[in-house]
């Protein structure tokens, strides 16, 4: 080992921990719980401060959470703290079609009744989940929450990954998490390289209050330019996430708040009565991006980090989960066996089980797009007839509402609803 290094490891001795998350959304967080459950030691490092985190505000983003999803949370104690706020999304309506005409008569009706499982999904609030992990934390004391504060360099060595702070602060660890984002520095840090492209789209979203209640159904219209979601939040509000051409979204967002509405009505239409903004509206570009390995020496990605996709589908959120509920099998599992948790062996498991099921999902999300952004008379009959036939078939409707619902493949135990 350096001599350095070495100096600096003895030196930071009480900086130590077993596992280092860099990232404070909500997959660190969420990954911090379920490995404290099961004897680890974490330290989460958080670009942004405390009280942002905590902001108790409405601002109009939510979170569609698969049934899978919603079984994590509840085994790391967070869904009894966000139930009373979420909705349960009962049905999902999908449609192909253009503003001033009629959507296609061919679409997808997925009602909860036909898997017996419950809802296929929750949604939740941005404000209520974050505040419920940040609470969880601070009552954790095998978690270290380090907030308004960024990494600025990794290094590795054969038994320690050491990470230095911009405070000055350095800590040391046996494994680094990288939770932080599509432009992940713990992945940039660690060389590795990234593959994707850009959509040529951006999501505006937002909030409504509408007239008529929404019933629990969740909306998905295909329109040449990109897919509007209408998601059912608890009362009469839902959140949309409209997905356009860069520059008309640009354009959209310029727009004042009526403006806005009046852009938005031919799309979303006139079944839930008028329609009013609540809260403040946010733009997002939209993306393909997946790290070319999930895993570097002494580390791991998780979420965003390892692999960002179209919210065409809203499974990105859902994907990061499925990565913490893997990892921290894999870690605890390793950790009984008496194993070094972050050996080649251990976290190679973790890529494995990993990698498949995203290079699908992603793959599947950027066909879609493609597939349905489009007004191309041909391909619009031919996924028109598509959604048809899965329509028609029972067997085939099932089998994508327990896809959507995250209960199909190689399920690790937090999303079966089991404790590791």
């Amino acid at each position: 080992m350096d001599k350095w290094l070495h100096k600096r490891i003895l030196h930071s001795m009480s900086n130590r921990t077993d596992i280092i998350i860099v990232g404070g959304g909500l997959n660190g967080p969420a990954l911090a719980l379920a490995l404290a459950q099961t004897g680890h030691t974490v330290t989460i490092i958080d670009a942004l401060p405390f009280e942002q985190r905590q902001d108790a505000g409405f601002d109009g983003r939510g979170y569609a959470l698969a049934l899978a999803s919603q079984k994590l949370l509840t085994q790391i104690g967070i869904w009894a703290e966000v139930a009373a706020h979420s909705q349960p999304m009962n049905e999902i309506k999908v449609s192909d079609g253009a503003p001033g005409r009629t959507a296609s008569p061919f679409f997808l009706h997925f009602d909860h009744a036909e898997i017996e499982d419950g809802p296929m999904g929750y949604m939740v609030e941005d404000r209520f989940l974050r505040r419920a992990l940040m609470d969880a934390i601070e009552q954790d004391p095998s978690i270290d929450m380090r907030n308004d504060c960024r990494v600025v360099a990794q290094e590795t060595s054969a038994d320690v990954v050491t990470v230095h702070l911009d405070t000055g602060e350095t800590l040391c660890a046996r494994l680094l998490v990288g939770a932080d984002g599509r432009s992940s520095g713990t992945c940039q840090r660690a060389g590795i390289k990234r593959t994707g492209w850009d959509y040529g789209q951006i999501a505006l979203v937002c909030a409504l209050d509408h007239d008529l209640p929404h019933a629990g159904i969740a909306h998905q219209h295909f329109m040449p330019s990109g897919p509007l979601a209408i998601l059912p939040l608890p009362g009469n509000q839902s959140s949309i996430v409209w997905s356009e051409k860069t520059e008309r979204a640009h354009r959209i967002h310029a727009l004042d708040d009526d403006g806005f509405l009046d852009a938005l009505r031919p799309v979303f239409g006139d079944f839930l009565g008028d329609i009013r903004l609540v809260g403040k509206r946010f733009t997002y570009p939209l993306n393909l991006t997946i790290a070319n390995s999930f895993i570097a020496p002494r580390m791991a990605l998780v979420g965003d980090a390892a692999h960002g996709m179209h919210p065409i589908a809203g499974q990105g959120l859902n994907a990061g989960l499925r990565d913490i509920a893997a990892l921290a099998e894999v870690l605890t599992e390793a950790r009984r066996r008496g194993e070094d948790i972050a050996s080649p062996l251990v976290l190679e498991r973790y890529q494995q089980w990993r990698r498949f099921d995203t290079a699908t999902l992603v793959s599947a999300t950027d066909v879609f797009n493609r597939l349905f952004s489009n007004d191309n008379p041909l391909l619009r009959l031919g996924r028109d007839l598509g959604m048809g036939l899965i329509n028609s078939v029972p067997g085939l409707r099932r089998n994508f509402m327990r896809e959507a619902a995250g209960l199909t493949g190689d399920l690790p135990r937090l999303l079966q609803g089991k404790p590791i």
